[in-house]
């Protein structure tokens, strides 16, 4: 591991609490793909499917800040772990429904009720900014390594899910999938000694919520509709897989586009830029949304691995400019909660984008749904540039996360760290 990488695990509890978020984390890119595999191979509805994953997705975006609100008030243990019980029953029981051929309207309610799965991402990244939050290149480093740990789990996690459930049974992934949730949601809450101090609030600061900065605002909405291109890809991937005779192949189609994203984290993790870090962050936006039109002209598995690789290289560097730009524009008290807002951006738009890209498939074949992948990063490109003097100016009310200047909010201060 490069020596920058090896300087950020020297604190006590590092290597701990990063190994449970690993675990907690796979389901990420577990339950959804496998679900959605479930559901095909269980009933042949891609529609179906896709609207089961967006459901669950949904509710995810709906539950998942109210989760992390009361994380920031009240601990990372105190919390998750209840939460983590009534999601991790919740897909127990989808997956008894869909296998006993409950009603439609069963697996839905299930999957709403699943909803309430903590983002892991965020918890872990919040310990890594309370413990270098003043050492801006160390914690650039750390986001850098989690956006790296965020990939590995987008390779495997696919090829898990969509192997088990092809090969062994049909709701063999999403189990797989529960399981890991629940074992790295209770290893990570039983580090204690890395945990961020809780903030309770005061009864006229407990309603009020990170999301009213601005700067959030436009980050969120931005990844919304970069959250439909991953939902999109994910289900057309699937689909032409399976059109092209190689269903089982999709895993490893969408593990390549994972790989480019990770690839370009770990070069991003080592670099030293400076500059604005706003204007770095919309060309990602840019680069993603640019890297879409190929994927239209695949016309076979190979060009498709090829493309979605090259397309990969601008997510990660774009995530991790994205958590320095909200340590700016969010209060130290709501970190985890601003943090998961984006988690939250990227599940409204893999409902939008993957349900949609369902009824597209269904109607007028796999490759078309890539033009969902299209309209969505050209959405997040018109957001991204529509918000940019927002993104500019510095955070109002309450102290930011990070010691930045007002003129460059975004990385404590972003000429030190890109």
């Amino acid at each position: 591991m490069p020596s920058p990488y090896r300087a950020i695990f020297a604190a006590p509890g590092t290597k701990g609490f990063s190994a449970a978020g690993l675990i907690g984390r796979l389901p990420i890119s577990m339950v959804g793909v496998g679900i959605l595999t479930m559901i095909s191979e269980i009933t042949g509805r891609y529609a179906m499917a896709s609207a089961l994953t967006g459901t669950l997705a949904l509710a995810a975006a709906v539950i998942g800040p109210q989760v992390s609100r009361l994380v920031d008030q009240y601990g990372q243990r105190r919390v998750l772990r209840p939460a983590t019980l009534v999601s991790v029953a919740a897909v127990a029981g989808l997956l008894l429904a869909a296998a006993n051929g409950l009603p439609d309207w069963t697996l839905f309610v299930f999957a709403a009720i699943a909803g309430c799965v903590p983002s892991v991402g965020s918890m872990v990244r919040a310990r890594w900014t309370t413990l270098y939050r003043d050492s801006p290149r160390e914690l650039h480093t750390a986001y850098s390594f989690e956006s790296v740990v965020d990939e590995v789990c987008f390779i495997f996690g696919p090829i898990l899910a969509i192997g088990l459930s092809t090969t062994w049974f049909p709701e063999a992934g999403p189990l797989i999938a529960a399981v890991c949730l629940l074992v790295g949601v209770w290893l990570l809450t039983a580090q204690r000694s890395t945990e961020p101090a809780p903030h309770p609030r005061g009864a006229e600061a407990k309603h009020t919520s990170a999301l009213r900065s601005p700067g959030l605002q436009v980050l969120t909405a931005t990844f919304v509709a970069t959250g439909a291109i991953f939902g999109s890809i994910d289900v057309s991937t699937l689909a032409f897989a399976e059109e092209q005779g190689h269903k089982s192949a999709a895993s490893f189609i969408l593990a390549i586009w994972a790989a480019g994203s990770c690839l370009a984290g770990i070069v991003f993790g080592l670099l030293h830029l400076k500059g604005r870090t706003e204007r770095r962050w919309v060309l990602g936006i840019c680069a993603m949304a640019v890297s879409m039109i190929p994927l239209l002209l695949a016309g076979n598995l190979p060009f498709l691995a090829v493309a979605l690789f090259v397309s990969g290289l601008a997510i990660a560097p774009t995530m991790i400019t994205t958590m320095a730009l909200i340590e700016a524009h969010v209060p130290r008290a709501k970190l985890t909660e601003g943090m998961t807002w984006i988690s939250t951006g990227l599940a409204v738009g893999v409902a939008v984008g993957s349900s949609v890209t369902g009824l597209v498939i269904d109607a007028a074949g796999a490759q078309r749904g890539y033009v969902v992948s299209i309209a969505a990063g050209t959405a997040a490109a018109a957001v991204a540039f529509a918000g940019y003097r927002r993104l500019t100016r510095p955070a109002q009310g309450e102290e930011p996360s990070t010691d930045g200047d007002g003129d460059n909010s975004a990385e404590a201060p972003a000429d030190h760290v890109a």
